[in-house]
């Protein structure tokens, strides 16, 4: 497949996009309850409200047995990079020295629909170009079913494993440029059946998933031949007066490793820098996964934080056990808050008050992170990177985000420590 066609179609998708946003377009997408963008039809939010399909909108078709919304987004970023002399030895010991650079990182592509069933039934598609290796991918796809009589709903096909909040949000709502280093190791996908669960008088959340790769052995993210996830917590504050939520979570994950090996690596969150850390490819027969989330929110203001255990059993390499998480502070200067979505116990999309296409700011959102990953551990040598990053998210509409980045990261490896800043910016078209 030739790179020009998925290039024209990011340009085609980035115009419209800027057309219909223009040309106010976007007041009927306003219609929308806030947060509910990128969820799967059935969003039930803390009012235990559900999204309703009569709004009449270009992307939404009513047909005789399921109504159909299809969508898409683009992402297209720079990164450069200053490092100090102990750092540039580092990248000569990697063979991969850092490069300042435009990155054309992808294209998606999403279909959605709620099947004219007594029972909630909805179901989704999603495909996406990925700009460095040239190739299409299949995303999330499957169907939900809900189950009201236990409070919960059941999702078979391909989706997110359900292994951390920042993992499970959809990835252009997050507040960062990248999602923490501590979880780039558990597959963004899988193959399988989740059930997920919400309890409104006690507030008690849950999602449990199994998962195997008989669909996936060939995709890049199919490091597992099956694995079992489980996420749970409780809600000990839920306001919807004040707009205030506490939200606090426990993980754990096993997973039969495939083939019996495997390989642990991350970027310095960015993505058009080289693996900063990696343990090279040992031996191991599965490994098990623990970590904590805590999320408070009290209108504009979000704070949180999540750190990972990942043990391996691999006995002639020590049972090397790695760690990492993040902290993080974020505040909309425009008044704006993050909605939280009781359904699926995560954060989404930042409602827009007014965009700047209708002569308002759009909203802008400072943001403070602190991340750290150590892939040392028993007989392994990996590496032990951190990184503080102050940014600046703009958007301009509900569909157009801006961010900008400074970043300083220390990284441990090969017996020096090395020091390097990083400069980031990204445009996200993202039609969901």
């Amino acid at each position: 497949m030739k790179i020009s066609s998925p290039i024209f179609l990011a340009a085609s998708f980035l115009a419209m996009s800027l057309f219909l946003s223009s040309e106010g377009w976007c007041q009927e997408r306003d219609s929308i309850p806030d947060g509910t963008q990128g969820e799967m039809l059935e969003v039930v939010t803390s009012d235990s409200s559900r999204m309703q399909w009569k709004d009449k909108r270009w992307r939404l078709f009513n047909g005789r047995f399921t109504t159909f919304k299809f969508g898409g987004a683009v992402l297209y970023e720079y990164a450069a990079f200053a490092q100090d002399e102990n750092s540039q030895k580092q990248m000569d010991s990697l063979g991969t020295p850092l490069a300042d650079q435009f990155k054309f990182r992808d294209v998606r592509v999403y279909m959605s629909g709620q099947l004219k069933t007594k029972r909630t039934i909805s179901w989704k598609a999603g495909f996406m170009y990925d700009g460095p290796s040239n190739s299409w991918f299949v995303r999330e796809t499957g169907v939900m079913v809900g189950v009201p009589e236990i409070s919960s709903s059941f999702f078979v096909g391909r989706t997110k494993e359900g292994y951390s909040l920042n993992k499970v949000m959809n990835g252009y709502a997050g507040w960062g440029l990248e999602r923490q280093m501590a979880i780039d190791m558990i597959p963004i996908l899988a193959d399988g059946i989740k059930w997920l669960g919400y309890l409104p008088k006690q507030r008690i959340f849950w999602n449990t998933g199994i998962f195997t790769d008989w669909l996936s052995k060939d995709e890049s993210f199919s490091t597992y031949r099956w694995q079992f996830i489980t996420r749970a917590g409780w809600l000990p504050i839920l306001s919807p007066s004040t707009n205030t939520v506490l939200h606090i979570g426990f993980n754990y994950r096993y997973g039969k490793v495939a083939g019996g090996e495997m390989q642990l690596r991350s970027r310095p969150e960015t993505n058009p820098a080289p693996y900063f850390i990696s343990t090279g490819k040992f031996q191991s027969e599965h490994s098990n996964h623990v970590g904590y989330e805590v999320y408070y929110k009290a209108g504009a203001f979000l704070a949180g934080s999540e750190y990972h255990w990942h043990k391996f059993n691999a006995p002639a390499y020590g049972n090397p056990l790695f760690k990492g998480g993040e902290l993080m502070v974020s505040y909309l200067f425009t008044g704006e808050s993050r909605p939280y979505h009781t359904s699926t116990s995560i954060l989404g999309f930042v409602p827009i008050k007014k965009s700047v296409f209708k002569g308002g700011l759009g909203a802008i959102e400072g943001v403070l992170r602190f991340t750290q990953f150590d892939l040392d551990g028993g007989n392994i040598q990996g590496g032990k990177f951190w990184r503080i990053t102050p940014m600046v998210n703009w958007y301009m509409s509900k569909d157009i985000r801006l961010e900008f980045a400074y970043g300083y990261g220390v990284l441990d490896r090969f017996n020096i420590k090395g020091g390097t800043q990083f400069f980031q910016a990204r445009i996200q078209v993202a039609l969901l």
